[in-house]
């Protein structure tokens, strides 16, 4: 009967113990994930533990997390430009009232983070 592991496809080397031992590949990519690959990774720890153990087992965390992050950041950039077109928040705005301009601003990076969350991080 196959183990989890090698129904995933994963293979195992007969050491000279006569223990069999999983043959595990690494990747070696660079962590470059920040906020939103923290937050992904917390999630999946905390509510799909399945989902980070294969990850783990895979050796694809890392670069789940930095796609994620990559994703998130890109995604932040578009909604927040599209937000702020739709809403008119211009650089006049900004020299004539930067306060107000600031809580415009502050506002719809609020609202694209709830969106980024809930379409990359908590899903």
């Amino acid at each position: 009967m196959k183990s989890t592991f090698e129904k995933m496809g994963g293979t195992y080397t007969l050491g000279a113990d006569g223990i069999y031992y999983p043959n595990l590949v690494s990747t070696d990519e660079e962590p470059h994930y920040g906020k939103y690959g923290i937050m992904r990774k917390t999630y999946l720890k905390e509510h799909c533990p399945a989902m980070y153990s294969l990850y783990m087992l895979e050796d694809r965390l890392v670069e789940h997390l930095n796609l994620v992050e990559d994703e998130a950041q890109e995604r932040m950039e578009v909604l927040v430009h599209q937000m702020m077109e739709r809403q008119g928040i211009t650089e006049e705005m900004k020299a004539r009232d930067q306060m107000e301009w600031v809580r415009a601003v502050n506002g719809i990076r609020n609202m694209a983070e709830e969106i980024v969350l809930k379409e990359l991080i908590y899903r």
